[in-house]
């Protein structure tokens, strides 16, 4: 317990440093948007309305009353309102959220389904020229931009196959070269680790030991040597999630998806601050949120963890995963 609270304490930290320096980043943005957008002769809006205005967004104040206001706001769930349009911040992250979560999610667990496959065929495959192909396909996929991959796929698959619509296509068809854009290169530093990890934990000790009993390398490799080359793998899925929602970004950008990349994007061409610190600050939250639950996850996955968590590490034997792994 002690040590969960000491990382939720940690993850608070970070939450409210992110928001600082997003406030102090945004604020020092050259231009001032509200009067950009206000000062627009075709609005016919006098001085005092104008300052009417400003006083409702809350920016004729003093920069320290600005920061307490937005920060007791957000923790209120009051993300203020958009400079743009003037639409409460919340709702356009609701109507957005939804399109993102999907198309991160779905990539995701595709970029899982990839880089296990590659992993584990790469090492049960007897042909060392096919292994060799199969080792070097991260290396590629992690080398190739994300808006190029879109681009790409929309004229194989959409314009010269003829396979997915990009005018009137439905959720499913809408969502099936995004998804392999983003999942593509999420894939290749998973598979990176996890062959790396499978690598090494094939050498271990153990892994002679159940071999030695007559055990089939596809079983050794199911049973012995996964489950303890998973924890890496995990790790780095969590530090992934950054860029999940960075290649989300320049995703839905290139596919006019309607999502929180496109609203980053709009908001960034309109210098929209209250629509920008909502989205920062959420991703930061989401990227916190899935590291501690990585984490607070580790002591499931390892045992060894669960025995230092305890206090037992001093006495612990080193060769536990060892014999955990010759009595499986």
């Amino acid at each position: 317990m002690k040590h969960v609270l000491a990382r939720i304490g940690q993850a608070a930290v970070v939450l409210f440093v992110a928001f600082a320096a997003t406030f102090v980043l945004l604020q020092a943005l050259p231009g001032d948007a509200l009067m950009i957008k206000f000062e627009n002769p075709e609005l016919g809006l006098s001085a005092e309305q104008i300052a009417a205005l400003r006083e409702s967004y809350g920016v004729d104040v003093p920069l320290p009353q600005q920061f307490w206001h937005t920060l007791s706001g957000f923790l209120a769930g009051d993300f203020g309102y958009s400079i743009q349009n003037g639409t409460p911040v919340t709702q356009m992250l609701a109507e957005a959220a939804p399109q993102t979560i999907t198309l991160a999610v779905t990539a995701f667990l595709l970029a899982v389904i990839i880089a296990v496959s590659l992993a584990f065929l790469s090492s049960l495959t007897r042909f060392a020229w096919l292994r060799g192909f199969l080792r070097g396909l991260p290396g590629v996929f992690v080398s190739v931009p994300v808006f190029w991959l879109g681009i790409v796929l929309i004229q194989v698959f959409s314009f010269q196959l003829k396979l997915v619509p990009v005018i009137g296509a439905d959720p499913v068809q809408g969502l099936i070269l995004p998804v392999l854009t983003l999942a593509v290169p999420i894939s290749a530093p998973l598979a990176q680790i996890l062959v790396r990890s499978i690598d090494e934990v094939e050498l271990a000790p153990f892994v002679s030991v159940v071999r030695a009993k007559g055990a089939s390398r596809r079983r050794v490799l199911w049973s012995n040597v996964a489950k303890n080359a998973i924890l890496p793998t995990v790790t780095i899925a969590g530090v992934l999630l950054g860029e999940l929602i960075g290649g989300a970004v320049v995703t839905e950008t290139v596919f006019g998806r309607t999502g929180i990349g496109r609203l980053t994007e709009q908001a960034v061409s309109a210098q929209d601050t209250p629509v920008l610190q909502a989205i920062v600050v959420l991703s930061a939250l989401a990227f916190v949120l899935t590291n501690l639950a990585v984490d607070l996850l580790y002591p499931v996955l390892d045992p060894r963890l669960r025995r230092l968590s305890r206090g037992s590490a001093a006495s612990a034997p080193a060769s536990a995963p060892v014999l955990e792994g010759a009595a499986a």
